[in-house]
């Protein structure tokens, strides 16, 4: 049994999908950032960051979207959402997940929270940067799916699970990820998913989903 720390339209949508693809049993605690949920003593035991999500892996809390997503596929191999080790896939699997992680996710970050690097004057300067980032990330995820239907292998993987809830923050930018062609080919198959369909219906979210 895991336990989830998440909250509706976040990182923690990401790993309630991917859970309920699993199909494995959870527990599912979603935090009211409102009331600073997120911010109490007891949950910033769980995750000192306090962001989301937080699993609770056999006692002990795991943080990190790409992070939680890598090690449930790991967990649960029969499910094939991740290359095993010494495929040939694997080495490509691993430099998406982190290129996902590591150089696109904080664009996002400076965009929805400018004063966080920034501060006073400069946030309008941060979130253009940010944009503008964001757009040429989105732009290489256009290229990658040119001529394929997933972004490793032939198959869903935990690196589409990432990639689309990226694309979804960008829904209310100026260039959301669908006006890409491929991505939109990509995103609309991708949104038929049973479970990403459940996870939106579980967290009360009606936008984007349908198109």
């Amino acid at each position: 049994m895991y336990t989830l720390y998440g909250s509706p339209s976040t990182a923690g949508t990401a790993i309630h999908w991917l859970l309920l693809e699993l199909g494995v049993p959870f527990d599912l605690r979603l935090l009211d950032f409102d009331k600073g949920e997120h911010k109490t003593s007891e949950y910033l035991a769980l995750n000192p960051d306090g962001v989301v999500p937080t699993l609770i892996v056999d006692g002990a809390p795991i943080t990190q979207m790409a992070g939680i997503a890598t090690l449930l596929a790991e967990r649960h191999p029969e499910a094939g959402f991740a290359p095993p080790p010494g495929s040939p896939e694997r080495a490509e699997y691993l430099s998406w997940t982190l290129w996902l992680a590591n150089s696109f996710q904080p664009n996002f970050r400076a965009w929805f929270y400018p004063h966080e690097p920034a501060g006073g004057e400069a946030q309008d300067a941060v979130q253009a940067a940010a944009l503008a980032r964001i757009e040429a990330g989105l732009a290489r995820l256009d290229a990658r799916l040119a001529d394929r239907d997933y972004m490793v292998g032939d198959h869903f993987t935990t690196v589409d699970l990432l990639t689309t809830i990226l694309c979804r923050w960008s829904r209310n930018m100026p260039k959301p990820a669908t006006a890409w062609p491929n991505l939109k080919r990509y995103l609309d198959r991708v949104r038929q998913r049973p479970a990403l369909r459940e996870a939106h219906a579980r967290e009360g979210l009606t936008d984007w989903i349908n198109g």
